[in-house]
């Protein structure tokens, strides 16, 4: 399938029926992958405080560094930390944009950043904000060249009138440089000036599956959205689901997170699949 164009795209959002457009970014969603819906389960440690010891728990696809390193020895330092904690589980750490601060905003510089993280054990930096990039293409040229991947582009925050640039560039982004896997269109924060609907929310899920037609997988993430929303999104154009907790009976629930995921992806009429932070099934 050819990718919308931008006025399509935008006659969509615009279009209250919202059954007629979940049903185009379904559609497009199951051409490409069929009911195969992928899940990662990630553990999330901060930079400034790595356990020494994952909890017995803890079964992860996936354990990411967050937070904003003070300095390149912390990263470094902290990354160090996280490869001798996670054993044989990939590595994610790191915004792309608080990196490329950390690195001056020098892409230069932001490689041998880069390269000294890899050199550490970091083999992903866990996500490419493209509203906090001033050259997004530049940011993901410069880390791969220090040898990690950047394979998830993200929406940080999202200005009214926003939702289509985004999709945009990131469809020009795989155009030109390839190796993205997934983007998740949803903002990480909301505007309290302007908070959007769950009934936005699954209208973007639907056009960005759409505009980005080169990109792999669109992306929901579990944590921030929820279960109901990313159930929703699964049926709207969604085919993988981001930060579903690594830690069973987390929070006392009385089914297991991967019970969960697993239950509402099955109950969407699709097929629960989980993979690592390669995106290569576990």
């Amino acid at each position: 399938m050819t990718a919308i164009s931008l006025d399509e795209a935008q006659a969509i959002l615009a279009d209250r029926n919202l059954i007629a457009v979940g049903a185009r970014g379904d559609d497009e969603r199951r051409r490409r992958h069929g009911r195969r819906t992928t899940f990662v389960r990630v553990f999330e440690v901060h930079t400034d405080a790595i356990p020494a010891a994952l909890p017995a728990s803890a079964s992860a696809g996936e354990i990411r560094v967050t937070g904003k390193p003070s300095s390149v020895a912390s990263a470094v330092a902290s990354v160090t930390a996280a490869r001798a904690l996670a054993g044989a589980t990939p590595v994610s750490a790191y915004s792309l944009a608080d990196l490329l601060d950390l690195a001056g905003g020098s892409t230069a510089s932001l490689t041998d950043l880069a390269a000294r993280l890899a050199a550490a054990g970091l083999e992903i930096v866990a996500d490419a904000p493209l509203d906090l990039l001033p050259d997004a293409v530049a940011a993901l040229r410069a880390a791969r060249d220090g040898g990690v991947q950047v394979p998830r582009l993200t929406v940080h925050q999202r200005a009214a009138g926003d939702e289509l640039r985004f999709c945009a560039l990131a469809r020009d982004i795989q155009a030109s440089l390839g190796g993205v896997r997934a983007f998740a269109p949803l903002p990480r924060v909301s505007s309290v000036a302007q908070p959007s609907t769950g009934y936005d929310d699954v209208k973007q899920i639907a056009v960005a599956r759409l505009l980005a037609d080169n990109i792999e997988s669109i992306q929901v993430d579990w944590q921030l959205y929820g279960p109901k929303l990313a159930q929703v999104a699964l049926t709207m154009g969604a085919d993988d689901v981001d930060a579903v907790s690594a830690l069973e009976g987390d929070l006392g629930r009385r089914r297991s997170p991967v019970e969960e995921i697993r239950g509402n992806i099955t109950a969407a009429g699709l097929e629960p699949i989980e993979r690592n932070a390669f995106f290569q099934p576990r």
